[in-house]
């Protein structure tokens, strides 16, 4: 089978203070985590400065390519969990 997102649905994880969203291989849910220094930010410390509902904007934003990037994290490798960076968002 292969990755799809049909689950529109995201939350802020303030613990890891990253965005987390689903996958789905079949009938196997896959959870990810996209970092907020890797959403972006204008502040000195990049992301880090940005708020909860900035976070989730932007995930928002650029939802195909994080979608795109999970898949590239995805392939190959079955993990219980997947945090994308700032690195593999470039």
């Amino acid at each position: 089978m292969t990755l799809a997102f049909p689950n529109p649905t995201r939350s802020f994880d303030a613990t890891r203070n990253a965005v987390r969203f689903l996958g789905h291989d079949g009938m196997v849910e896959v959870r990810f985590f996209i970092e907020a220094s890797a959403l972006g930010g204008a502040g000195p410390r990049g992301g880090a400065d940005l708020t909860e509902d900035e976070c989730l904007s932007a995930f928002d934003r650029l939802r195909s390519t994080i979608q795109a990037v999970a898949l590239k994290a995805y392939a190959g490798r079955r993990l219980e969990s997947y945090t994308l960076t700032t690195t593999q968002m470039r």
